[in-house]
Protein backbone atom coordinates (compact mmCIF):
# COMPACT_ATOMS: atom_id res chain seq x y z
CA UNK A 1 0.00 0.00 0.00
CA UNK A 2 2.85 2.39 0.72
CA UNK A 3 4.11 2.11 -2.81
CA UNK A 4 0.78 3.46 -3.97
CA UNK A 5 1.03 6.48 -1.71
CA UNK A 6 4.60 7.22 -2.81
CA UNK A 7 3.65 7.37 -6.48
CA UNK A 8 4.51 10.84 -7.92
CA UNK A 9 1.79 13.10 -9.26
CA UNK A 10 1.66 12.85 -13.04
CA UNK A 11 0.56 15.62 -15.39
CA UNK A 12 -3.16 15.91 -15.93
CA UNK A 13 -4.13 15.01 -19.48
CA UNK A 14 -7.32 15.88 -21.38
CA UNK A 15 -9.92 13.12 -21.29
CA UNK A 16 -9.65 12.62 -25.04
CA UNK A 17 -6.12 11.25 -24.67
CA UNK A 18 -7.25 8.39 -22.45
CA UNK A 19 -10.01 6.35 -24.12
CA UNK A 20 -12.40 4.52 -21.82
CA UNK A 21 -15.53 2.50 -22.33
CA UNK A 22 -18.83 4.41 -21.89
CA UNK A 23 -19.90 4.83 -18.27
CA UNK A 24 -23.16 3.26 -17.18
CA UNK A 25 -25.28 3.90 -14.11
CA UNK A 26 -26.44 1.40 -11.51
CA UNK A 27 -29.54 2.91 -10.02
CA UNK A 28 -31.44 2.16 -6.83
CA UNK A 29 -34.39 4.31 -7.96
CA UNK A 30 -37.29 1.90 -7.45
CA UNK A 31 -40.01 2.09 -10.14
CA UNK A 32 -43.03 1.79 -7.80
CA UNK A 33 -43.38 1.69 -4.04
CA UNK A 34 -46.67 1.50 -2.12
CA UNK A 35 -46.71 2.94 1.39
CA UNK A 36 -49.04 5.06 3.48
CA UNK A 37 -48.80 8.83 3.10
CA UNK A 38 -46.14 10.45 5.27
CA UNK A 39 -47.63 12.18 8.28
CA UNK A 40 -46.60 15.78 8.96
CA UNK A 41 -43.06 15.89 10.31
CA UNK A 42 -42.73 17.06 13.92
CA UNK A 43 -39.80 19.26 12.96
CA UNK A 44 -39.78 21.09 9.66
CA UNK A 45 -37.67 23.73 7.92
CA UNK A 46 -39.08 27.19 7.29
CA UNK A 47 -42.03 27.11 4.81
CA UNK A 48 -40.06 28.68 1.93
CA UNK A 49 -37.10 26.33 2.43
CA UNK A 50 -39.44 23.36 2.70
CA UNK A 51 -41.18 24.31 -0.55
CA UNK A 52 -37.82 24.56 -2.29
CA UNK A 53 -36.71 21.15 -1.02
CA UNK A 54 -40.02 19.28 -1.53
CA UNK A 55 -40.30 20.48 -5.14
CA UNK A 56 -36.67 19.63 -5.75
CA UNK A 57 -36.07 16.56 -8.00
CA UNK A 58 -33.36 15.47 -5.57
CA UNK A 59 -35.80 15.45 -2.68
CA UNK A 60 -38.35 13.56 -4.76
CA UNK A 61 -35.75 10.88 -5.59
CA UNK A 62 -34.68 10.77 -1.94
CA UNK A 63 -38.26 10.36 -0.73
CA UNK A 64 -38.91 7.60 -3.27
CA UNK A 65 -35.81 5.72 -2.16
CA UNK A 66 -36.38 6.23 1.57
CA UNK A 67 -39.93 4.92 1.32
CA UNK A 68 -38.56 1.73 -0.24
CA UNK A 69 -35.84 1.50 2.40
CA UNK A 70 -38.26 1.87 5.31
CA UNK A 71 -40.68 -0.61 3.72
CA UNK A 72 -37.85 -3.20 3.57
CA UNK A 73 -36.47 -2.21 6.99
CA UNK A 74 -39.45 -1.55 9.30
CA UNK A 75 -37.11 -1.21 12.31
CA UNK A 76 -35.12 1.62 10.70
CA UNK A 77 -37.04 4.27 12.65
CA UNK A 78 -39.80 6.78 11.82
CA UNK A 79 -39.93 7.57 8.10
CA UNK A 80 -41.45 11.03 8.59
CA UNK A 81 -38.60 12.11 10.89
CA UNK A 82 -36.01 10.89 8.40
CA UNK A 83 -37.71 12.73 5.52
CA UNK A 84 -37.82 15.91 7.58
CA UNK A 85 -34.09 15.69 8.20
CA UNK A 86 -33.38 15.07 4.50
CA UNK A 87 -35.59 18.04 3.53
CA UNK A 88 -33.63 20.27 5.88
CA UNK A 89 -30.27 19.02 4.57
CA UNK A 90 -31.24 19.59 0.95
CA UNK A 91 -32.63 23.05 1.70
CA UNK A 92 -29.44 24.03 3.54
CA UNK A 93 -26.74 22.38 1.40
CA UNK A 94 -28.28 21.22 -1.88
CA UNK A 95 -27.58 17.58 -1.03
CA UNK A 96 -27.97 15.03 1.78
CA UNK A 97 -26.03 12.13 3.28
CA UNK A 98 -27.17 8.51 3.42
CA UNK A 99 -26.89 6.59 6.64
CA UNK A 100 -24.63 3.49 6.45
CA UNK A 101 -27.72 1.26 6.41
CA UNK A 102 -29.28 3.25 3.56
CA UNK A 103 -26.04 3.08 1.59
CA UNK A 104 -25.81 -0.71 1.98
CA UNK A 105 -29.47 -1.18 1.03
CA UNK A 106 -29.16 1.13 -1.98
CA UNK A 107 -26.02 -0.55 -3.30
CA UNK A 108 -27.62 -3.99 -3.04
CA UNK A 109 -30.82 -2.76 -4.65
CA UNK A 110 -28.96 -1.11 -7.53
CA UNK A 111 -27.03 -4.30 -8.27
CA UNK A 112 -30.22 -6.34 -7.97
CA UNK A 113 -32.07 -4.09 -10.42
CA UNK A 114 -29.17 -4.23 -12.90
CA UNK A 115 -29.73 -7.94 -13.55
CA UNK A 116 -26.15 -8.61 -12.45
CA UNK A 117 -27.08 -11.03 -9.67
CA UNK A 118 -25.84 -14.63 -9.92
CA UNK A 119 -28.12 -16.91 -7.90
CA UNK A 120 -25.13 -18.86 -6.61
CA UNK A 121 -23.54 -15.87 -4.85
CA UNK A 122 -24.41 -15.65 -1.12
CA UNK A 123 -25.95 -12.19 -1.24
CA UNK A 124 -26.38 -12.01 2.52
CA UNK A 125 -22.58 -11.90 2.52
CA UNK A 126 -22.39 -9.02 0.01
CA UNK A 127 -19.90 -6.59 1.50
CA UNK A 128 -20.71 -2.89 1.01
CA UNK A 129 -17.62 -0.87 1.93
CA UNK A 130 -18.48 2.65 3.06
CA UNK A 131 -15.52 4.71 1.81
CA UNK A 132 -17.29 8.05 1.46
CA UNK A 133 -14.58 9.86 3.41
CA UNK A 134 -11.94 8.71 0.91
CA UNK A 135 -11.23 11.44 -1.66
CA UNK A 136 -7.44 11.62 -2.24
CA UNK A 137 -6.29 9.76 -5.35
CA UNK A 138 -3.65 7.71 -3.49
CA UNK A 139 -6.20 6.62 -0.90
CA UNK A 140 -8.73 5.66 -3.59
CA UNK A 141 -6.06 3.55 -5.31
CA UNK A 142 -5.03 1.88 -2.05
CA UNK A 143 -8.64 0.97 -1.29
CA UNK A 144 -9.09 -0.44 -4.81
CA UNK A 145 -6.12 -2.74 -4.21
CA UNK A 146 -7.65 -3.71 -0.86
CA UNK A 147 -10.91 -4.46 -2.68
CA UNK A 148 -9.07 -6.90 -4.97
CA UNK A 149 -7.51 -8.71 -2.04
CA UNK A 150 -10.80 -8.93 -0.14
CA UNK A 151 -12.78 -10.12 -3.15
CA UNK A 152 -10.39 -12.88 -4.21
CA UNK A 153 -9.13 -14.22 -0.89
CA UNK A 154 -7.88 -17.73 -1.57
CA UNK A 155 -10.08 -18.21 -4.62
CA UNK A 156 -13.65 -18.29 -3.33
CA UNK A 157 -14.84 -15.00 -4.77
CA UNK A 158 -16.68 -12.69 -2.39
CA UNK A 159 -18.98 -10.02 -3.86
CA UNK A 160 -17.80 -6.58 -2.76
CA UNK A 161 -18.92 -3.02 -3.51
CA UNK A 162 -16.59 -0.15 -2.55
CA UNK A 163 -18.44 3.16 -2.45
CA UNK A 164 -16.28 6.30 -2.55
CA UNK A 165 -17.25 9.94 -2.00
CA UNK A 166 -20.33 11.17 -3.88
CA UNK A 167 -20.67 14.14 -6.19
CA UNK A 168 -21.81 17.23 -4.30
CA UNK A 169 -22.80 20.76 -5.32
CA UNK A 170 -19.37 22.07 -4.33
CA UNK A 171 -17.06 19.33 -5.63
CA UNK A 172 -17.18 16.14 -7.66
CA UNK A 173 -16.37 12.75 -6.23
CA UNK A 174 -13.36 10.74 -7.42
CA UNK A 175 -13.44 8.94 -10.78
CA UNK A 176 -11.74 5.73 -11.85
CA UNK A 177 -10.90 5.84 -15.54
CA UNK A 178 -10.32 2.08 -15.99
CA UNK A 179 -13.34 0.00 -16.98
CA UNK A 180 -12.14 -2.79 -14.66
CA UNK A 181 -9.54 -2.65 -11.91
CA UNK A 182 -7.52 -5.41 -13.61
CA UNK A 183 -6.84 -5.12 -17.33
CA UNK A 184 -3.93 -6.19 -19.52
CA UNK A 185 -1.99 -3.90 -21.85
CA UNK A 186 -2.10 -4.10 -25.63
CA UNK A 187 0.93 -3.15 -27.75
CA UNK A 188 0.93 -2.54 -31.48
CA UNK A 189 4.14 -4.12 -32.76
CA UNK A 190 5.52 -3.91 -36.32
CA UNK A 191 3.87 -7.09 -37.58
CA UNK A 192 1.40 -8.02 -34.85
CA UNK A 193 -0.33 -6.99 -31.63
CA UNK A 194 0.97 -8.21 -28.28
CA UNK A 195 -1.56 -8.46 -25.47
CA UNK A 196 -5.17 -7.31 -25.42
CA UNK A 197 -6.15 -5.49 -28.62
CA UNK A 198 -9.06 -3.80 -26.86
CA UNK A 199 -6.63 -1.76 -24.74
CA UNK A 200 -4.13 -0.56 -27.32
CA UNK A 201 -5.40 3.04 -27.14
CA UNK A 202 -5.67 2.97 -23.34
CA UNK A 203 -2.12 1.60 -23.11
CA UNK A 204 -0.90 4.41 -25.36
CA UNK A 205 -2.79 6.96 -23.24
CA UNK A 206 -1.31 5.87 -19.91
CA UNK A 207 2.11 5.81 -21.60
CA UNK A 208 1.69 9.51 -22.38
CA UNK A 209 0.84 10.05 -18.70
CA UNK A 210 4.12 8.49 -17.61
CA UNK A 211 3.48 4.74 -17.34
CA UNK A 212 6.33 2.51 -18.45
CA UNK A 213 5.64 -1.13 -19.37
CA UNK A 214 7.82 -3.90 -17.95
CA UNK A 215 10.85 -5.16 -19.84
CA UNK A 216 10.38 -7.34 -21.76
CA UNK A 217 6.77 -6.63 -22.64
CA UNK A 218 4.33 -9.51 -22.33
CA UNK A 219 0.81 -10.48 -23.31
CA UNK A 220 -0.46 -10.08 -19.73
CA UNK A 221 1.12 -6.87 -18.41
CA UNK A 222 -1.07 -5.21 -15.78
CA UNK A 223 -2.25 -1.73 -16.71
CA UNK A 224 -2.01 0.93 -13.98
CA UNK A 225 -5.00 2.23 -12.11
CA UNK A 226 -6.00 5.70 -13.32
CA UNK A 227 -7.72 7.83 -10.66
CA UNK A 228 -9.03 11.35 -11.14
CA UNK A 229 -9.74 13.58 -8.14
CA UNK A 230 -10.54 17.27 -8.07
CA UNK A 231 -7.56 18.20 -5.89
CA UNK A 232 -5.05 15.73 -7.33
CA UNK A 233 -5.96 15.71 -11.02
CA UNK A 234 -5.26 12.50 -12.95
CA UNK A 235 -2.78 10.11 -11.32
CA UNK A 236 -1.50 6.64 -12.12
CA UNK A 237 -0.90 3.86 -9.60
CA UNK A 238 0.61 0.44 -10.26
CA UNK A 239 -1.42 -2.55 -9.14
CA UNK A 240 0.83 -4.94 -7.21
CA UNK A 241 1.11 -8.36 -8.85
CA UNK A 242 0.49 -10.08 -5.54
CA UNK A 243 -2.91 -8.36 -5.29
CA UNK A 244 -4.07 -9.97 -8.54
CA UNK A 245 -4.97 -13.65 -8.34
CA UNK A 246 -4.39 -15.17 -11.78
CA UNK A 247 -5.20 -18.63 -13.14
CA UNK A 248 -2.87 -20.30 -15.64
CA UNK A 249 -4.91 -22.15 -18.24
CA UNK A 250 -4.57 -25.82 -19.05
CA UNK A 251 -6.96 -28.22 -20.78
CA UNK A 252 -8.47 -31.42 -19.35
CA UNK A 253 -7.49 -33.39 -22.49
CA UNK A 254 -5.19 -31.32 -24.72
CA UNK A 255 -1.71 -31.42 -23.19
CA UNK A 256 -0.34 -28.87 -25.67
CA UNK A 257 -2.80 -26.21 -24.45
CA UNK A 258 -0.49 -25.24 -21.56
CA UNK A 259 2.19 -24.33 -24.12
CA UNK A 260 0.03 -21.39 -25.27
CA UNK A 261 0.93 -19.59 -22.03
CA UNK A 262 -2.59 -18.27 -21.44
CA UNK A 263 -3.87 -17.03 -18.09
CA UNK A 264 -6.55 -14.73 -16.72
CA UNK A 265 -7.31 -12.83 -13.55
CA UNK A 266 -9.74 -14.36 -11.10
CA UNK A 267 -12.25 -11.60 -10.42
CA UNK A 268 -13.97 -8.98 -12.62
CA UNK A 269 -14.15 -5.70 -10.68
CA UNK A 270 -16.22 -3.22 -12.71
CA UNK A 271 -14.81 0.24 -12.06
CA UNK A 272 -16.42 2.72 -14.45
CA UNK A 273 -20.05 2.44 -13.34
CA UNK A 274 -21.81 5.26 -11.51
CA UNK A 275 -23.93 4.25 -8.53
CA UNK A 276 -27.09 6.31 -8.00
CA UNK A 277 -29.02 6.00 -4.75
CA UNK A 278 -31.96 8.26 -3.97
CA UNK A 279 -30.74 10.97 -6.34
CA UNK A 280 -27.15 10.94 -5.01
CA UNK A 281 -24.45 9.97 -7.51
CA UNK A 282 -21.39 7.99 -6.44
CA UNK A 283 -19.11 8.19 -9.51
CA UNK A 284 -16.58 5.68 -8.13
CA UNK A 285 -18.18 2.50 -6.81
CA UNK A 286 -16.25 -0.54 -8.08
CA UNK A 287 -18.05 -3.84 -7.59
CA UNK A 288 -17.42 -7.46 -8.45
CA UNK A 289 -19.20 -10.73 -9.00
CA UNK A 290 -17.74 -13.88 -10.54
CA UNK A 291 -16.69 -14.62 -14.10
CA UNK A 292 -18.68 -16.68 -16.58
CA UNK A 293 -16.24 -19.00 -18.39
CA UNK A 294 -17.45 -17.84 -21.82
CA UNK A 295 -16.60 -14.22 -20.96
CA UNK A 296 -12.94 -15.25 -20.67
CA UNK A 297 -12.56 -18.10 -23.15
CA UNK A 298 -14.75 -17.25 -26.10
CA UNK A 299 -15.30 -13.50 -25.72
CA UNK A 300 -11.74 -12.43 -24.81
CA UNK A 301 -9.12 -15.07 -25.49
CA UNK A 302 -10.83 -16.34 -28.63
CA UNK A 303 -12.12 -13.06 -30.05
CA UNK A 304 -10.08 -11.48 -32.86
CA UNK A 305 -10.66 -8.02 -31.36
CA UNK A 306 -9.00 -9.09 -28.08
CA UNK A 307 -6.43 -11.94 -28.00
CA UNK A 308 -7.39 -13.73 -31.23
CA UNK A 309 -6.48 -17.21 -29.98
CA UNK A 310 -9.36 -19.01 -31.72
CA UNK A 311 -7.34 -19.37 -34.93
CA UNK A 312 -4.30 -20.63 -33.02
CA UNK A 313 -6.36 -23.25 -31.17
CA UNK A 314 -8.13 -24.29 -34.38
CA UNK A 315 -4.80 -24.78 -36.12
CA UNK A 316 -3.48 -26.93 -33.25
CA UNK A 317 -6.68 -28.98 -33.47
CA UNK A 318 -6.11 -29.50 -37.20
CA UNK A 319 -9.36 -27.82 -38.22
CA UNK A 320 -10.10 -26.33 -41.63
CA UNK A 321 -10.00 -22.55 -41.10
CA UNK A 322 -10.38 -21.59 -44.77
CA UNK A 323 -14.18 -21.46 -44.54
CA UNK A 324 -16.42 -20.21 -41.75
CA UNK A 325 -18.96 -22.93 -42.58
CA UNK A 326 -16.67 -25.55 -41.07
CA UNK A 327 -17.54 -23.97 -37.69
CA UNK A 328 -13.90 -23.96 -36.67
CA UNK A 329 -14.48 -20.86 -34.54
CA UNK A 330 -17.22 -22.63 -32.59
CA UNK A 331 -15.03 -25.67 -31.94
CA UNK A 332 -12.08 -23.50 -30.88
CA UNK A 333 -14.35 -21.42 -28.61
CA UNK A 334 -15.66 -24.61 -26.99
CA UNK A 335 -12.14 -25.82 -26.18
CA UNK A 336 -11.15 -22.39 -24.84
CA UNK A 337 -14.21 -22.39 -22.59
CA UNK A 338 -13.44 -25.92 -21.42
CA UNK A 339 -9.89 -24.89 -20.57
CA UNK A 340 -11.08 -21.87 -18.57
CA UNK A 341 -13.67 -23.86 -16.61
CA UNK A 342 -11.24 -26.72 -15.98
CA UNK A 343 -8.42 -24.42 -14.85
CA UNK A 344 -10.53 -22.27 -12.53
CA UNK A 345 -12.08 -25.37 -10.96
CA UNK A 346 -8.66 -26.97 -10.53
CA UNK A 347 -7.32 -23.78 -8.89
CA UNK A 348 -10.35 -23.55 -6.58
CA UNK A 349 -11.41 -20.19 -8.02
CA UNK A 350 -15.13 -19.37 -8.31
CA UNK A 351 -16.50 -19.32 -11.86
CA UNK A 352 -19.90 -19.84 -13.50
CA UNK A 353 -20.33 -22.05 -16.56
CA UNK A 354 -23.39 -20.24 -17.95
CA UNK A 355 -24.98 -16.80 -18.01
CA UNK A 356 -28.29 -18.45 -17.07
CA UNK A 357 -27.31 -18.12 -13.40
CA UNK A 358 -27.78 -14.35 -13.66
CA UNK A 359 -31.24 -13.12 -12.77
CA UNK A 360 -33.02 -10.86 -15.26
CA UNK A 361 -33.60 -7.32 -14.05
CA UNK A 362 -37.37 -7.93 -14.00
CA UNK A 363 -37.03 -10.89 -11.60
CA UNK A 364 -37.55 -9.60 -8.07
CA UNK A 365 -37.93 -12.90 -6.22
CA UNK A 366 -37.12 -12.64 -2.53
CA UNK A 367 -36.19 -8.98 -2.92
CA UNK A 368 -36.55 -8.14 0.75
CA UNK A 369 -34.60 -11.22 1.87
CA UNK A 370 -31.86 -10.16 -0.53
CA UNK A 371 -31.83 -6.61 0.78
CA UNK A 372 -31.75 -7.37 4.49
Amino acid sequence: MTALRDEPVLPTAPRATLPTTPRTTLSAEVPTVTTAPVSPAPVSPAPAARARSVGNPLYQAAEHFLRAFHEARPKAGPLDARLAKVRAEIAATGTYRHTPAELAYGARLALRESGWCPESIPWRGLLVRDLREVRAAADVAAECVRHLRMATGTGVIRPVVSVFAPDSPWRPGPRIRNDQLVRYAGYRELSHVLGDRRYIDFTTGVGKLGWRPPTPRGAFDLLPLVVECGDDGVRLFPIPRDAVLEVRLTHPELAWFAELGLRWHAVPVIANTRLRIGGIDYPAAPYNGVYICRAIGEDVLGEDAAYGMAAVVAERLGLDTTRERTLWRDRAALELNRAVLHSFDKAGVSIEHSADVYLPASDHRDRHAFLR
